[in-house]
């Protein structure tokens, strides 16, 4: 606590020791007020997370560009500047609004099923109405409308034939599909429905149970869990195995990692586990594979160990395990995530009172990667050469600029601040930001990864928790599935009822290249899988 001084004991100090203790009071208040913004933005920041919107949007007045004179960094309005450059010329003419589409909701309709129902009148009430043969038909007014058939539970009774010789022991039976699970009930659609409620609509068990109950179903959550364990471990990851040395073959991947509760996990109640993912690149448009890992930890092993056989680029946030994998491999290039950069500064720009968002380091900060956003978004259908060549034309000057501006200005940024924490962020990932630039096949942000994670995300927040390490490792298996069909364009609950109606039957082979016709791109699929 610091000293209390009455006038009397002031009266009594000499000018020089007034003046000390004036300036170490002001030192004092400084500090104050920086703690004081401090907490005000993190109380305006939690206050934002609960309450807010969770958008990252930022609007601007006008297309604000930027880029680097003689080592500063000059802004300017694009707008005014493309009108200064076109003011003397003729004026172009205004914008047709294009027309309207007719049509759509005929094409919204064309994959479905139609059943005709005809509505008529006797020929009586014809008579009565217009007189014997008083009448003729018009074309039909059509009205259409959509019909939906609830689930309904039936059960198969496979009758199998079975034959013997008169004359031998011998006995042989009539072709027959093999049970799923030897003394189950279960069945290829069932456990398909199962698994896409619970992995692709976040329906937890516990709720399926009752809702089976209501079609007069007596099915436990219990047996749906060994279910879909036991499917998993025993078919789907046959896939997945193969799946995952698919992934070695490609130039660029993504990866991301969220943390998940895993009851009997051996340790002490709430200790954290982590769903780690891994996907092709979404420069990659076609074939795409995504992956989930779990893992008790989120230690450097685990990208070690799922990665080994992996050479090329993996697009990451700024997490330190992945630049050690890079540092332990020369056949491995860590890329970085530009939404990472700017997430901090718009979390910044909301904690501030609007009427000084516009006027802080941070908004600017936004501004300036929303410039580089801006040229960057065009290039998006390029072939990679032709998109490389033209980032060095119109992204790279505005990066290096970015970085330019980053350093002059940090130093006038309170620490521990979040617009600190961007400038920091920003400058220690300069290396891994930069990446992108120098191959056409790296996406500027890791977004892919972190959409394909929101499928797990939403589901936990359902269940809360998963019961043992085995559902863990099986849930890892099936959400892998469901995501690399969504990612392909496929329906996931008829990719799921395929996979278990195909996979049981080659569990004796020992050459899995019978997984080339389960690929989520392969010609051999069903048209009923595919959307």
């Amino acid at each position: 606590m610091g000293l209390k001084y009455t006038e009397e004991k002031l009266n009594s100090l000499d000018k020089e020791t007034i003046i000390q203790l004036f300036l170490s009071q002001q030192e004092q208040l400084e500090s104050i007020n920086q703690n004081l913004r401090l907490v005000l933005e993190q109380m305006a920041d939690l206050k934002r997370h609960r309450f807010g919107r969770s958008t990252e949007r930022h609007e601007t007045e006008g297309q604000i560009s930027f880029m680097e004179v003689d080592g500063t960094v000059v802004f300017f309005n694009e707008a005014e500047a493309v009108a200064a450059e076109t003011e003397d010329t003729e004026g172009t003419p205004p914008r047709k609004r294009p027309r309207k589409r007719i049509g759509k909701r005929e094409e919204d309709l064309s994959g479905l099923p139609v059943v005709v129902i005809e509505h008529s009148l006797e020929e009586a009430e014809l008579e009565q109405c217009f007189g014997e043969k008083g009448w003729k038909e018009l074309p039909d007014e059509v009205y259409r409308r959509y019909a939906f058939t609830p689930a309904k539970v039936e059960v198969e009774e496979h009758h199998v034939k079975v034959y013997a010789g008169k004359e031998t022991d011998r006995i042989i039976k009539a072709p027959h599909p093999k049970s799923l699970l030897r003394g189950s009930l279960v069945s290829p659609s069932l456990e398909a429905a199962i698994m896409n409620a619970k992995y692709v609509n976040a329906v937890p068990l516990y709720r399926q149970e009752q809702e089976f109950e209501r079609y007069g179903l007596p099915i436990s959550r219990q047996n749906m869990a060994n279910w879909t364990i036991q499917c998993a471990d025993r078919y789907l990851a046959v896939l997945y195995d193969y799946l995952h040395q698919k992934l070695y073959g490609y130039h660029v991947l993504q990866a991301d990692e969220t943390p998940v509760l895993v009851n009997k996990d051996g340790r002490n109640a709430g200790s954290k586990s982590y769903m780690w993912v891994y996907r092709t690149s979404q420069m990659y448009p076609d074939r795409q594979i995504v992956l989930y890992e779990y893992q008790r930890t989120r230690n450097a092993s685990h990208p070690r160990e799922f990665l080994k056989g992996f050479n090329g680029i993996c697009v990451t946030d700024g997490y330190q395990v992945y630049h050690t994998l890079e540092k332990e491999r020369e056949d491995l290039k860590i890329a970085g995530c530009w939404s990472h950069g700017r997430r901090r500064f718009d979390e910044a720009v909301k904690a501030l009172p609007k009427a000084k968002q516009k006027e802080s380091l941070a908004y600017l900060a936004l501004t300036m990667i929303q410039a580089i956003y801006r040229e960057e978004k065009p290039l998006k259908d390029l072939p990679a050469e032709e998109r490389k060549r033209r980032r060095d034309l119109s992204v790279r000057p505005l990066v290096e600029a970015y970085f330019v501006w980053l350093k002059e200005n940090i130093h006038k940024v309170p620490q521990k601040g979040k617009t600190w924490e961007g400038f920091n962020y920003c400058l220690n990932q300069e290396k891994y930001l930069k990446v992108f630039l120098e191959d056409g096949e790296v996406p500027m942000h890791n977004n892919a990864a972190e959409q394909s994670i929101r499928g797990f995300c939403i589901g936990k927040k359902n269940w809360v928790m998963i019961d043992t390490i085995a559902g863990a490792k099986s849930s890892a298996i099936i959400y892998s599935i469901a995501e690399t069909a969504k990612a392909n364009h496929l329906k996931p609950y008829d990719y799921f009822e395929y996979l278990l109606t195909e996979i049981p039957k080659h569990m004796e082979d020992k050459d899995l290249r019978f997984c080339e016709d389960l690929l989520p791109w392969s010609p051999a699929l069903p048209d009923n899988c595919r959307k």
